[in-house]
């Protein structure tokens, strides 16, 4: 992955206000944290998934500033951080959170659907990508915790089951 990339996706984080950014793949391994705004840190870390976690990892330039790393991604409803995990869909990755394949389309999934683990119950844009979100659980759509749109970051809840 290209510096420029990486300054990418820090922009993006930034202008999303996300805390965490997390992509693997054969050859590495990019996770991206951040705090809040006012506080600064160290930048994120790039560690190529070939080299020894002993190695040192090759920092983000100092022009990008980044905030300190977050402790723990919240929830955008902190109020809904008792959730029971094995009623919950999460999502696996960054980015903005959409209920259809396209504008005007139905939904994936409504309040009273039933989903299986395999079953696509939202997609998630992250750098002009389309990730389709599945079920990975067996039941139905208790709640929809986001709307079209919204930002999403790795981790949080986007649907209930029951």
């Amino acid at each position: 992955m290209k510096i420029d990339e990486i300054k990418t996706i820090v922009k993006l984080m930034s202008d999303n206000d996300l805390t965490e950014f997390k992509i693997e793949s054969e050859e590495m391994t990019l996770c991206l944290r951040r705090a809040a705004r006012q506080q600064a840190a160290p930048a994120p870390l790039f560690v190529p998934a070939a080299v020894p976690a002993a190695a040192p990892a090759v920092p983000v330039p100092a022009a990008v500033p980044v905030p300190e790393p977050a402790k723990a991604v919240v929830p955008a409803d902190a109020g809904r951080s008792a959730l029971n995990p094995d009623k919950v869909i999460e999502s696996p990755t960054v980015g903005t959170f959409y209920r259809s394949s396209a504008p005007g389309a139905e939904p994936f999934v409504k309040v009273g659907s039933h989903v299986e683990a395999d079953t696509t119950v939202a997609v998630v844009e992250a750098m002009k990508v389309m990730n389709e979100i599945k079920a990975e659980k067996s039941g139905v759509i208790k709640e929809i915790l986001l709307e079209n749109g919204q930002p999403v970051e790795y981790g949080q809840p986007l649907f209930v089951l029951e």
